[in-house]
């Protein structure tokens, strides 16, 4: 007699059916690595104003070109409220919201103390102005200050007011 391989009928875990979905590409454009010049070093569009949500697969990616990221700032109006930490792949990573620093902006603060500030593109933005605000961010020789990044492309009509 031949064995039969087992199947199971029944119906397979959260955690399994999760993973066979597909996920949502990364919305993230970087300068190429380079000395530090101008205000941002990227510029990332999350889906969504939740903070504990979008961060990990940000986390994930930037884990290749920082190492350990157990620091992220934001400026408060920018996202729903969020815990103090959270964790993302087995890192504690400690969020501080301040209603001084940069809008628009998001500090990625490495264990070995190396910073990469990106834009924020707001979640409602139109692809097209999306599009046109990451890879002005993302030029290798872009200076520019977020609030210039703003007016210069299609994002200055589109930035909501503060939430609050």
């Amino acid at each position: 007699m031949t064995p039969v391989p087992h199947r199971s009928t029944a119906p397979r875990a959260a955690d399994d059916a999760d993973e066979q979905q597909p996920r949502s590409p990364l919305r993230l454009r970087l300068r190429p690595q380079a000395p530090a010049t101008g205000y941002v070093d990227g510029a990332w569009w999350p889906r969504s104003h939740d903070l504990t949500t979008e961060l990990p697969a940000l986390l994930a990616v930037l884990n290749v070109r920082l190492g350990e990221i157990p620091r992220v700032n934001y400026h408060l109006s920018d996202w729903d409220t969020a815990p103090r930490r959270i964790a993302a792949d087995g890192i504690r990573v400690r969020l501080d919201g301040f209603w001084t620093r940069p809008a628009h902006t998001v500090d990625l603060i490495a264990s070995d103390r190396r910073r990469l500030t990106l834009l924020l593109v707001p979640p409602d933005t139109s692809s097209a102005a999306a599009h046109e605000a990451m890879m002005r961010a993302a030029h290798r020789d872009n200076t520019d200050t977020v609030e210039d990044l703003f007016s210069s492309t299609a994002l200055q009509t589109q930035v909501p007011q503060p939430r609050e």
